[in-house]
């Protein structure tokens, strides 16, 4: 014959607890007792850490502020090296995989990247890609902004590309492509991005 299952009991906030094997034996009421005592400590810890969590953001929201000033002197001696981005991206370990010839040639326009953090740090930031005027879309600045919702999931919103006539660079060059017996693979361009 088998011993029957031991007893679960559910706590408030997690799991169920296995309540059938007590180490000292006195009992289901007492391991219950130190179950809710547990809870209640677990709690104040929480507490806790959420006005760390605060506390942590007011000084990483003051700093970002004081950062700024810096952030623009650093962008001004940017501005003195020619193609500085569009080296960047090009020599950048990850970025450099996503890059097609003609991306490259569109970030040649590329002056400035910019990352802002919203007023509220939690609830996300945005990139701006500011451009000269160039062959390949309308517009100055592109962006993409990254967002949490209320509930904590992320979100993000981008510039649409106005692209000038046959300089589309998110569409597959047929081109390229033509002549070749077999299909290759090649990475989205950049700009599917946005």
């Amino acid at each position: 014959m088998t011993a029957p299952p031991a007893k679960m009991s559910k706590t408030d906030n997690g799991p169920s607890v296995d309540t059938g094997h007590i180490i000292d034996g006195s009992g289901d009421h007492e391991t219950h007792d130190a179950i809710e005592q547990i809870d209640a400590v677990q709690n104040e810890i929480d507490k806790l850490n959420e006005r760390a969590s605060e506390e942590i953001l007011a000084v990483e929201q003051k700093y970002n502020k004081e950062r700024q000033p810096l952030f623009e002197k650093r962008a001004e001696i940017i501005d003195k090296i020619p193609n500085f981005w569009v080296t960047s991206f090009v020599n950048h370990p990850v970025f450099t995989d996503f890059l097609h010839e003609e991306d490259t040639e569109a970030l040649q326009y590329l002056t400035k990247l910019d990352v802002k953090e919203f007023e509220d740090v939690k609830s996300g930031y945005k990139i701006s890609f500011v451009f000269k005027a160039n062959p390949f879309f309308e517009e100055s600045v592109l962006e993409k902004s990254f967002h949490l919702n209320e509930i904590g999931e992320p979100t993000s919103k981008s510039t649409t590309i106005t692209w000038k006539s046959g300089k589309d660079l998110t569409k597959a060059s047929s081109n390229a492509k033509a002549g070749r017996k077999r299909p290759v693979e090649e990475p989205e361009s950049f700009f599917c991005w946005f």
